[in-house]
């Protein structure tokens, strides 16, 4: 499959990437927006503004630096704890399914979750603020009793996609579980 663009919760605008390595593993990747330097700038601005209000009537120059270094730390860890620009599901039928987070910063964290502990994918509800949103997750077992669920790991959680664009790769999904059980 080719790239398709799809949009999240918010109406940005994501892409999913599916690429079939064999028939036994899948690899889908949910690539977020860039980084918003206008947003950067509107908040950059809203803060140093509200700092050389403070400073105007204060005249205490420790505002201003305080205002710069809370500004160039608070993108730092935004940059580097938060931004998501992609999220990998990479599912191999013998093996397990590999979940990986790639940061603007350019950290990534994976998580690996092996086929015998992997129960089912499933694509589940939940009440956000005021609407209902889908989400894809993977059921794990109990290891004491395999009929029952012992933990649930959402997938794309950053990217947050739509119902049309889980389906996608829930079927998909379902098509390598269905080959290996």
């Amino acid at each position: 499959m080719a790239e398709e663009e799809f949009t999240d919760i918010n109406g940005n605008s994501i892409s999913l990437d599916c690429q079939t390595h064999s028939a036994f593993c899948r690899e889908f990747t949910v690539t977020s927006p860039k980084l918003s330097l206008r947003k950067v700038m509107v908040y950059t601005c809203f803060i140093w503004l509200f700092a050389y209000a403070v400073f105007f009537f204060t005249e205490n120059t420790a505002v201003l630096s305080s205002a710069i270094i809370l500004t160039l730390v608070g993108m730092m860890i935004h940059i580097h704890f938060v931004k998501v620009d992609h999220e990998t599901l990479l599912i191999i039928g013998s093996l397990g399914v590999q979940l990986s987070s790639s940061y603007a910063s350019g950290r990534e964290s994976t998580i690996f979750i092996e086929m015998s502990k992997l129960k089912d994918i499933v694509i589940n509800e939940a009440v956000y603020m005021h609407s209902i949103i889908y989400y894809l997750c993977i059921l794990i077992k109990d290891p004491t009793d395999p009929e029952t669920v012992a933990s649930v790991v959402p997938l794309f959680q950053s990217s947050k996609p739509r119902l049309n664009c889980l389906v996608q790769v829930y079927r998909s999904c379902q098509e390598i579980l269905a080959q290996t059980r």
